[in-house]
């Protein structure tokens, strides 16, 4: 078995009980949701599936047995603070709100104007997490961010202004629940995956994952910050996708995939991926997604508008 139709088979073999959805970009989609309609045990890493393909995804959840985890170290830190009856709703469980916290990344204290002559070397070196050269950048530009965002909204039924992001540069809060009484429940541990992986992998159980214990009178403080709009133009992009539904999200993560590459070989400023995928968001409205043929074809046309943008400004 090899390519596509490889991934999809091996993903709903009779004989797999549980399956780790760890591919990069939207190519991890279709394995993954060959995992859900085949009722697999699912550790979600790959937030693009969600991201391009909610409305169905979660649907094709709803009608077969599988049993979704999510990997991502923040969802799988929500989905810890969250009651076990969260599906009936946030509201009906006491949530005010999802806090989503991120790192902020290599360039969080960079002045805007910057920006614009950072390096892919300084873009991947990112201050608490190793991780691959892709979602580095996607980290330094939050778009990461953005995308789980859309991923927490469908993962968790919360509207976008029900997610609230929170620049947290330790990276020991992995995100928080604001329930109404008062009451904010956060997940705490260093930065490693072992952990996130370990919890899904034992779920409802728990095993030692080989992660230290977290010492916090050696952290000795946890800081907070707002995100910068001009400093991450990124993260704002991505919450009018989410608010703009549709093939909406689906067209931001292809632009942002084509944009990152470009910028990775060195082909734009790293100011201009958050302007390749305004631009493709502003030309075509966004169109309900009924099937995922919908789907695929909106990452093909925002890949053929990207392409068009580097093509017209000499890229």
């Amino acid at each position: 078995m090899s390519g596509e139709g490889g991934l999809d088979e091996v993903a709903g073999h009779p004989e797999v009980d549980v399956v780790m959805a760890a591919i990069v970009g939207a190519a991890g989609l279709r394995p993954t949701l060959a995992a859900v309609q085949a009722g697999k045990r699912v550790l979600l890493a790959n937030k693009e599936a969600l991201v391009m393909s909610g409305a169905l995804f979660m649907q094709a959840l709803r009608d077969s047995s599988a049993v979704l985890l999510p990997i991502d170290s923040e969802h799988n830190a929500i989905f810890q603070c969250l009651p076990s009856s969260y599906s009936q709703g946030l509201g009906a469980v006491g949530v005010r709100r999802i806090l989503l916290t991120a790192s902020g990344g290599p360039f969080r204290e960079f002045a805007p104007q910057h920006l614009a002559d950072v390096t892919p070397e300084q873009a991947c070196a990112h201050p608490n997490w190793s991780m691959g050269r892709k979602i580095s950048v996607d980290s330094a530009s939050m778009m990461n961010k953005g995308l789980e965002l859309i991923e927490a909204c469908w993962l968790f039924d919360a509207r976008p202004d029900q997610v609230e992001v929170v620049i947290h540069p330790q990276s020991v809060i992995h995100s928080m629940v604001d329930y109404v009484d008062g009451s904010v429940l956060a997940q705490l541990g260093n930065p490693d995956m072992r952990t996130p992986i370990a919890h899904a992998l034992a779920w409802p159980e728990r095993i030692d994952s080989g992660v230290s214990a977290l010492d916090l009178l050696q952290i000795g403080r946890l800081d907070f910050q707002k995100p910068d709009d001009m400093r991450f133009p990124c993260l704002r992009l991505a919450r009018l996708a989410a608010e703009s539904g549709g093939t909406a999200p689906a067209m931001l993560n292809a632009a942002n995939e084509v944009a990152v590459d470009a910028f990775l070989s060195r082909r734009i400023r790293f100011t201009e991926i958050a302007s390749i995928i305004d631009d493709v968001l502003n030309r075509e409205a966004p169109v309900a997604t009924g099937c995922l043929d919908d789907v695929l074809a909106a990452d093909r046309r925002a890949r053929q508008l990207a392409g068009a943008w580097l093509g017209c400004n000499g890229r």
